[in-house]
């Protein structure tokens, strides 16, 4: 039987908060903006870790996504070691950036709703 709260788990909201404090208040560089941290996965084995982000005011293009995540994926390094200043742990992941689609679909759900809504009271 899996434990409720596996150390991986805690161990990926620790690197989720501490991240999304580096990134919104040390991080300076433009192509990155108003980026939050939706979610991380470490793995196993705590070498990797997926950090899923997504924009607070959203991507205007595919353009925009991946310049986002080539300034995350240079900045990569430096918030690694602003990692291992704030978290005690052996080895730090090694951070691997992915944009996280969820609330955009979320919001094109919550459009559909409200038409399908709109319709059913304008019969």
């Amino acid at each position: 039987m899996a434990r409720e709260f596996s150390r991986t788990n805690r161990i990926s909201e620790v690197v989720m908060r501490e991240l999304a404090q580096m990134i919104q208040l040390e991080l300076s560089d433009p192509r990155v903006g108003m980026v939050t941290v939706s979610h991380v996965d470490v793995t196993s084995d705590l070498k990797y870790a997926k950090v899923f982000i997504t924009r607070l005011n959203g991507f205007d293009s595919d353009q925009d996504v991946k310049e986002c995540l080539k300034g995350l994926s240079n900045a990569a390094g430096f918030l690694r070691r602003g990692l291992a200043k704030r978290v005690e742990l052996r080895a730090i992941p090694e951070l691997r950036f992915l944009y996280d689609k969820s609330l955009e679909h979320g919001f094109h759900m919550d459009d559909l709703i409200a038409k399908a809504n709109a319709n059913i009271t304008d019969d």
